[in-house]
């Protein structure tokens, strides 16, 4: 695609946060029951005093608009429940998003159970997009400390990745829950889930570069 590479820095499936997401199984959950995904092409602003999350455009490859990826967000109300993609409220068009491996084997797998519905449950969902975004608002609200929410946020994660991997997940494969398994599994997706915040936290608080002066006006 054609974009300013002086001013963006292009991630696609290359990029580590995107390849992350796709190659962890535990954030199957986050697409296929909360609906959270992530754009196929993000454009980066390399430059600029602001935190990644507001340095992040998402461009429509239907219409061209370039999305403010604060317009997906949790205080819009629509970050999650993206199961078909994200919603271009301009065009009214689909952005194609990534795939976690784990969430494409187990759609591939329960397709003859859902794939008749798939036609009627896009067509609901999409009829009910056009409202989501009528309130959608860029605006910021300034936090003293913008990570002091990764501390609960990975302990929530841990938590979840726990209950799903220790317990759900032998469950549906048929094996034993022991003692052993809850013991060690309790502290290892804690500390897990906790580094999983705390690296979400400074990964999307991150600055860019410092713009820099025009030659001969520094001072």
């Amino acid at each position: 695609m054609n974009y300013d590479k002086k001013k963006y820095k292009l991630w696609d499936w290359k990029s580590p946060l995107i390849f992350q997401w796709k190659v962890n199984p535990g954030l199957a959950i986050n697409e296929l029951v909360l609906g959270q995904v992530i754009p196929k092409i993000m454009l980066i602003e390399r430059e600029g005093n602001k935190p990644f999350n507001q340095r992040t455009f998402v461009p429509c490859p239907h219409c061209g608009t370039m999305h403010n990826g604060l317009k997906w967000s949790s205080k819009n109300k629509t970050a999650f429940k993206n199961w078909f993609g994200l919603y271009c409220d301009h065009c009214k068009e689909i952005i194609p998003v990534h795939r976690n491996f784990t969430s494409l084997l187990v759609m591939i797998t329960t397709y003859p159970i859902w794939g008749w519905f798939k036609s009627s449950l896009k067509q609901n969902w999409l009829e009910k997009q056009p409202e989501r975004y009528k309130k959608a608002t860029l605006e910021i609200l300034e936090e003293k400390n913008p990570t002091s929410g990764w501390l609960i946020t990975g302990l929530y994660f841990g938590l979840f990745m726990f209950v799903a991997m220790v317990i759900v997940y032998p469950l549906l494969i048929g094996k034993k829950i022991d003692l052993q398994s809850l013991v060690v599994g309790i502290p290892l997706w804690m500390i897990m889930g906790l580094a999983w915040g705390y690296t979400m936290a400074l990964w999307t608080n991150k600055k860019g570069k410092e713009m820099k002066a025009p030659f001969g006006n520094e001072g």
